[in-house]
C-alpha cells in the first residue's frame, strides 16, 4: 500500500494525490487471487484534471503451471475521457513462456465482457451516438514480462494488451506501460516509466491516444561511520 501527493499555492496552484495498493494472496492450494488499484487525482489552479480509478482482479487456477486459465474483473473510471464507469469481466488462458529467477515472460488470451458508462453522447464513430452506454464483448491479447540485467544493476518490466471489439464497427484498445530502473554504483540510480494508451472510440473532442514519460534521478549519500 502506497500513497504520495503534493499541493502548491500562491501564483500556481497544484494538487496531486496518488495512491496504489496490491495484495496477492493463496485461497488454497490450487487457487490464487491477486489485485492492482491505483488511483490518481491532479488539480491545476483549482481545475481538476484527472480523477481516476483502476482496478484489476484475477482469480488464478494452478498459476504454477506451464498453461492456467484465470477470471478476471476490471473497473475504471477516467475523467479526461469522460468515462463515468467501466467494467469488463471475462475468463482466459495464460501461458508461461519464460520462468527464471532473473526473467519472467507471460502471454495470456482472454474473452470479456465490457460496459462503459460516458458522459458524453457523441462520439467520434456515429454508430454509438446516441447513447452514454456503450457495451460489447472483446478479446484480449496480454503479454508481461521483467527482466534482471548486468549483474541485476538494470531492471527491465513491461506490459502490454490488445482488445479488439466484437462489434458491428472497428472498435479496439490499447494499453502498453515499460518500466526501466538502472543502478550505477552504490549511490546513483536512473528511472524511465512509460504509458501509452489508445482507444478507436471516444467521445468527440477528446483525443484517442495518450502518453506521459516519467524520468527520475536518485542519489544516496551514505557517510562513513567510525
Amino acid at each position: 500500500i502506497g500513497i504520495n501527493g503534493m499541493r502548491q499555492t500562491g501564483n500556481v496552484q497544484v494538487g496531486i494525490i496518488r495512491s496504489r495498493a496490491e495484495l496477492v494472496t493463496k485461497l488454497s492450494k490450487a487457487f490464487t487471487f491477486k489485485t492492482q488499484n491505483n488511483s490518481l487525482y491532479q488539480e491545476f489552479n483549482s481545475r481538476k484534471a484527472d480523477q481516476d480509478i483502476n482496478s484489476r482482479n484475477y482469480l488464478y487456477l494452478n498459476p504454477h503451471k506451464l498453461f492456467y486459465p484465470f477470471a478476471i474483473l476490471y473497473m475504471q473510471t477516467n475523467f479526461r475521457r469522460k468515462i463515468d464507469t467501466r467494467y469488463f469481466s471475462g475468463a482466459g488462458i495464460t501461458c508461461q513462456v519464460l520462468v527464471h529467477k532473473l526473467h519472467q515472460l507471460k502471454l495470456s488470451g482472454s474473452l470479456v465482457y465490457e460496459r462503459t458508462n460516458f458522459s458524453k453522447q457523441v462520439y467520434n464513430e456515429q454508430f454509438y451516438s446516441g447513447s452514454e452506454t456503450i457495451s460489447l464483448w472483446r478479446g484480449t491479447l496480454y503479454v508481461t514480462g521483467l527482466h534482471q540485467l548486468a549483474g541485476q544493476k538494470v531492471y527491465l518490466h513491461y506490459s502490454a494488451y490488445w482488445q479488439p471489439g466484437i462489434d458491428e464497427v472497428p472498435n479496439h484498445r490499447v494499453q502498453a506501460e515499460f518500466g526501466l530502473n538502472v543502478a550505477a554504483g552504490k549511490t546513483f540510480s536512473f528511472s524511465l516509466q512509460y504509458l501509452f494508451g489508445y482507444e478507436q472510440v471516444v467521445p468527440l473532442t477528446i483525443l484517442q491516444q495518450d502518453d506521459m514519460i516519467t524520468v527520475g534521478i536518485s542519489y544516496q549519500l551514505q557517510p562513513k561511520t567510525r
